[in-house]
């Protein structure tokens, strides 16, 4: 059993008995005196994807769901199906676009270090690494005597996604980023 104040981001726990995958954590601390902290977690239905947003009291539980974890690589995409590689023992497991949404942007072919989440060996999603090397294919030029500190700008990557990055990086240069929030971390 997990408790509300617990959740975190990625869990699998069951909601009115269906596995839910918590995808977003919101603290709130009321100010009144004695007032609980509010915990605004959003959820999504493994089963049919719909989202579920619920206030929830630190004291509140949860069964975690019955699932295994799996580790996994990223094949290739067949049409709107993404097929994914267990790691150990070689099966595919494919997921539709639909059930990857704001993840699609960060897998490369061959991506290692996913993990699938499979409930009776059906894959129902997948965990990102929690940062990806990918290469910029479009900014604008460098600006000479840019400093790390600098402005951002912004750049597309292989992937199709758009990042901000600092003015001092190039075409074609390979760049680290946060799957959890989309950021530029470092040059790779």
């Amino acid at each position: 059993m997990a408790k509300a104040s617990e959740l975190k981001k990625g869990m699998v726990v069951e909601v009115n008995g269906v596995p839910h995958v918590v995808k977003q954590v919101e603290v709130r601390n009321p100010s009144s005196r004695g007032a609980s902290t509010l915990y605004k977690v959003r959820f999504n239905n493994l089963k049919t994807g719909q989202k579920l947003d619920e206030s929830l009291k630190g004291d509140d539980f949860f069964k975690e769901a019955d699932y295994a974890r799996a580790k996994a690589q990223f094949s290739y995409v067949d049409g709107d199906n993404y097929v994914f590689m267990n790691s150990e023992d070689y099966s595919q497991y494919t997921l539709p676009s639909e059930d990857l949404e704001d993840q699609i942007g960060y897998l490369t072919e061959g991506l290692e270090g996913i993990v699938a989440l499979l409930i009776d060996d059906e894959v129902i999603a997948i965990e990102l690494p929690s940062s990806v090397v990918l290469a910029i294919v479009e900014t604008a030029p460098a600006i000479k005597g840019a400093t790390a500190a600098g402005r951002t700008k912004t750049a597309r990557l292989t992937t199709g996604i758009e990042i901000q990055i600092p003015e001092y990086l190039e075409m074609e240069e390979l760049v680290k980023v946060n799957t959890e929030t989309g950021k530029f971390m470092s040059r790779a």
